[in-house]
């Protein structure tokens, strides 16, 4: 999937917000990350992803607040798909137009 967004086959959308969690999220000590592996994602992030600032606060996913960060992205970029494998997110199918898929569903599906 990444080598399809990387070709520009897809786009792949991320907020501001995102990056801020995404941030934090790999400085967990469980993740192992090294410094360079963290720049050198972000650095790819920056290259291939249209970021978005967004403006709404959704208040969908109660059991983790943070996933309605994924659905304030989706709905301002005016996205068909969400894909994920945060079962919060992979719940609800979908949200408005926007279907909410695996990223083996999705590859089923185009």
């Amino acid at each position: 999937m990444l080598r399809k967004i990387i070709n520009r086959e897809h786009d792949l959308f991320i907020s501001v917000k995102q990056l801020v969690e995404l941030k934090r999220v790999m400085n967990y000590p469980k993740f192992k990350f090294i410094e360079k592996q963290k720049n050198k994602f972000l650095e790819i992030i920056y290259k291939i992803a249209i970021i978005v600032d967004t403006k709404s606060k959704l208040d969908v996913i109660k059991e983790d607040m943070d996933d309605n960060i994924l659905l304030e992205c989706a709905v301002e970029a005016d996205v068909d798909f969400i894909i994920s494998g945060d079962e919060h997110l992979k719940k609800l199918k979908e949200f408005g137009k926007i279907k909410i898929v695996s990223v083996s569903e999705f590859l089923k599906i185009e």
